[in-house]
């Protein structure tokens, strides 16, 4: 009995007791986020592009179920083989929700396959916080969207994963990366995961060595979180392309912020 409570005792610190109970219920009960109507509305019936998706997030009965309201919806992956996706091809092959829209294989810094003011709207979950040069992608998304289109992204939360032990990056460090034209090749951060990269939070990276062997490969597997994100910084960066902060909510987990062009 000891042992065992020994070992509920490390879980519980390891996983902040507030993000397991929501994680649960969340997966028990239809929970979507405050206000969903407010952010199916910006979407509803309209044309967009996903990058790095599709993202069970956005599908239904789950937090913010907007992939049923979409006219259409094309994605984007930076390869035609991901850790997360598998294998890719590029055509009408990115499937969603039941669904078939154009799979575009392109950085999501350099979509230059897609004309200006192309879409309706932009989705982004999870994605942008393993962008090298995060500004530049903005500033490319905000290019495919229409004038008054909409860029929602979804961003985790350091206090709920392995990043909690990490610094939020700073706005001017993000300028710098713009102002540099940082690849994705680019490691900066290398040394500063390695260390604070809280590993039993990481289900999927295996022993450090493993860990090290996969992060030093990132361009291949764009694994690393280049950067951490608060609201402060969100707000910033939203400001900083000329665009205007239309909904914003913070779970236990995530960032959610909708910015209109």
């Amino acid at each position: 009995m000891e042992t065992r409570l020994q070992s509920l005792s490390a879980f519980l610190k390891e996983k902040p007791l507030n993000i397991i109970l929501w994680k649960l219920y969340c997966k028990l009960f239809t929970v979507n986020i405050p206000r969903a109507e407010s952010w199916i509305t910006l979407i509803k019936n309209k044309s967009g592009i996903e990058i790095g998706g599709p993202s069970r997030i956005f599908s239904t009965k789950n937090f913010l179920p907007l992939y049923p309201f979409v006219k259409s919806l094309d994605g984007v992956n930076f390869s035609d083989k991901t850790i997360w996706e598998g294998e890719l091809q590029q055509g009408n092959n990115y499937h969603y929700e039941g669904k078939t829209g154009f799979q575009f294989i392109a950085e999501g810094t350099e979509l230059k396959e897609i004309k200006d003011d192309h879409y309706d709207f932009l989705l982004s979950s999870n994605n942008l916080e393993h962008i090298a040069n995060p500004i530049k992608a903005l500033f490319e998304w905000k290019r495919i969207i229409k004038p008054g289109g909409i860029i929602i992204l979804v961003l985790p939360k350091k206090e709920s994963n392995f990043d909690h032990n990490r610094s939020i990056t700073s706005f001017q460090h993000l300028q710098q990366d713009f102002e540099n034209n940082t690849r994705e090749n680019d490691l900066t951060h290398l040394n500063e995961i390695l260390q604070l990269h809280d590993l039993k939070r990481d289900s999927h990276a295996g022993s450090f060595a493993d860990f090290k062997k996969r992060a030093l490969n990132n361009f291949e597997t764009r694994s690393l979180h280049h950067h951490v994100f608060d609201v402060v910084l969100l707000k910033q960066l939203i400001e900083f392309v000329e665009m205007k902060t239309e909904l914003f909510y913070s779970s236990p987990t995530d960032h959610f912020i909708a910015a209109r062009k």
